[in-house]
C-alpha cells in the first residue's frame, strides 16, 4: 500500500463532517453503520502500513547507528596505527613506521566511508520519521472519529427507541379514546344507550296500558250506578232524586 494513498484516505476520513454526511443520508443509521465499518477497516489498514513504515525506519536507524559506531571504531584504529607508527619512527624503525602509517590511512578511509554512509542516511531517516509522525497523528484522528461515530450511532439508536416507544404509547392512547365514536367503547356506549331508550319506551307503553285499564274500571263503575238507578226507577216508578226528596 503506497504511503500517498494512506495519507489520502486518512486525510479524507479525518476531515469528514459526520453531521453533514448524516444530513444528506436517506437512512442515517445505515450511513453510520457503513461509516463505522469504513473507519474500522481503514484503521486496520493504516495500522498495518504504519507498523511496516516504523519497521523500515527502525532498520534505517540501526544501520545508521552501526555506521556511526563503525566510523568511530575505524577512527580509533587509525589513531592507534598512527601512534604505533610514531613510536616506531622514533625508535628508528622507519619501514615499520611507514607500514603502520599505511594502516592508519586505510582505517581513515574506512572511517570516512562509514561517516558518508551515516550522513547519507540521515535525511532519509528524518523523512521517514516525519512520515511516521503524520501517520500516527492521522491514525489517532481516525480513532477519535470512530469513537464519535460510535457515540453518535448509540445516541441515534437510543433516540429511535424512545421515539418508537412514544409512538406506541400514543397509538395505544388513541385506540382507547372513549370519546371517539368509532372506538369499541364508543360503539358499546351507543348500544347501551339504544337499549336504555328501548327499555324506557317499553316502560312508557306499559304505563299507558295500565292507565287505560284503570280508566275502564272507572267507566265500569259509572255504568253500574246507572244500572242501579234504572232498576230503582223501574221499581218505584219515580226518579231517584224525587224519592230522596220525599
Amino acid at each position: 500500500m503506497a504511503k500517498e494513498s494512506i495519507f489520502g484516505r486518512i486525510s479524507t476520513l479525518v476531515r469528514a463532517n459526520i453531521n453533514a454526511l448524516l444530513d444528506q443520508a436517506e437512512d442515517p443509521q445505515k450511513m453510520l453503520d457503513q461509516l463505522v465499518r469504513d473507519y474500522t477497516n481503514n484503521i486496520a489498514d493504516a495500522e498495518s502500513a504504519i507498523a511496516e513504515t516504523i519497521g523500515n525506519l527502525r532498520l534505517l536507524e540501526r544501520d545508521h547507528e552501526e555506521d556511526v559506531r563503525a566510523a568511530a571504531e575505524w577512527g580509533n584504529k587509525a589513531l592507534a596505527a598512527s601512534r604505533k607508527a610514531d613510536e616506531l619512527r622514533t625508535a628508528g624503525s622507519t619501514a615499520d613506521a611507514d607500514k603502520f602509517d599505511s594502516l592508519a590511512k586505510i582505517a581513515l578511509q574506512r572511517q570516512i566511508s562509514e561517516e558518508r554512509e551515516a550522513k547519507a542516511a540521515e535525511p532519509q531517516i528524518a523523512a521517514q520519521t516525519e512520515i511516521v509522525d503524520k501517520l500516527k497523528s492521522g491514525l489517532n484522528g481516525m480513532k477519535e472519529k470512530l469513537e464519535q461515530l460510535r457515540a453518535k450511532r448509540s445516541e441515534l439508536l437510543a433516540r429511535a427507541k424512545v421515539a418508537e416507544a412514544q409512538t406506541k404509547v400514543q397509538d395505544a392512547i388513541g385506540s382507547i379514546n372513549v370519546l371517539d365514536p368509532t372506538s369499541e367503547l364508543g360503539r358499546f356506549e351507543d348500544k347501551i344507550r339504544r337499549q336504555e331508550a328501548i327499555a324506557q319506551g317499553k316502560a312508557e307503553i306499559a304505563a299507558s296500558s295500565l292507565d287505560a285499564q284503570f280508566e275502564s274500571l272507572e267507566d265500569l263503575g259509572e255504568l253500574t250506578e246507572v244500572e242501579a238507578r234504572l232498576a230503582e226507577l223501574k221499581a218505584s216508578g219515580k226518579p231517584q232524586a224525587a224519592i230522596e226528596a220525599e
